[in-house]
């Protein structure tokens, strides 16, 4: 669901600019507004699932996407569904990290390969997918339904997670890294926010969060390097493989954003094409 609401939006964002009269500033919030919450809170996320239960996370992230989802289709104001979207990618913050977690519980050791390649695999043919699904949903019913969409499967999900093993860190449980938290999600934020308004660099405002962001996140990798219970241990940056994963995960998503946004936009408004089509 997080992954394929991740690019089902793009593809109606003309469509919700006619009917709710936004500017393109803040179309491109309805896109970034969702993955400016999800960036902030995922670390937290996960922290809380090692926490308090991963299945437990999760479910309270799926049924919390089901309900931003329900209001961002029934929003009237361009602010609304801005402020829905940043509650669903909280929500999403929840969910992901936890769906993976809970895979390695579910499964053996010998299967845990397999089943995590088909976590991938599927991950990637929602993302492919989610242009097709909002395309057709917005040329032959209407934009609301794309958020609508995630209503059903919502409800599938939960069924599918409650029969799945419950999991948890025994050591998180001995202490939560609240510092590592609060400086991680205030990093994290500040920076993204930082970066989506980076035409405006003059700006206090920007330039406020910039040194924010940097500030909080040097602060949250020493905490972490002196925790007891770090949210992000730093010797995982010690693997090679690790480092990589990750650089190739953000030179991937950077470019598939600018993409999937402004393509999909040039498209319907300077080509003239149908969302489908788009």
């Amino acid at each position: 669901m997080a992954l394929l609401d991740g690019t089902v939006v793009n593809v109606a964002l003309r469509r919700i600019g006619q009917d709710l009269d936004a500017s393109l500033a803040q179309l491109q919030w309805i896109t970034n507004g969702y993955l400016l919450a999800l960036a902030a809170f995922i670390l937290l996320g996960g922290s809380l699932g090692d926490r308090f239960g991963r299945r437990r996370i999760f479910v309270v992230g799926v049924m919390g996407f089901a309900a931003a989802s329900l209001l961002c289709a029934l929003a009237v104001t361009p602010g609304q569904l801005i402020t829905a979207r940043l509650v669903q990618g909280l929500a999403a913050a929840l969910l992901t990290p936890g769906s993976l977690a809970m895979i390695q519980g579910a499964f053996r050791q010998e299967d845990r390969s397999r089943a995590i390649g088909a976590w991938s695999g599927l991950g990637g043919i929602a993302a492919a997918v989610g242009p097709f699904v909002g395309g057709w949903l917005v040329q032959y019913a209407s934009w609301r339904w794309v958020f609508l969409l995630n209503l059903p499967l919502a409800a599938v999900t939960v069924v599918i997670a409650r029969r799945s093993p419950e999991t948890s860190d025994p050591t998180a449980v001995a202490g939560f890294d609240i510092a590592g938290a609060v400086l991680g999600a205030t990093g994290l934020a500040g920076l993204t926010f930082a970066l989506i308004e980076a035409g405006a660099l003059s700006t206090p405002v920007v330039v406020a969060c910039v040194v924010l962001g940097a500030g909080a996140c040097a602060a949250f990798v020493q905490v972490e390097r002196t925790s007891r219970h770090p949210m992000m241990p730093p010797r995982l940056f010690g693997s090679r493989q690790f480092n990589a994963a990750n650089l190739m995960t953000l030179l991937v998503y950077a470019a598939l954003g600018a993409v999937l946004f402004f393509l999909v936009l040039q498209l319907q408004t300077v080509a003239g094409y149908e969302p489908l089509q788009a």
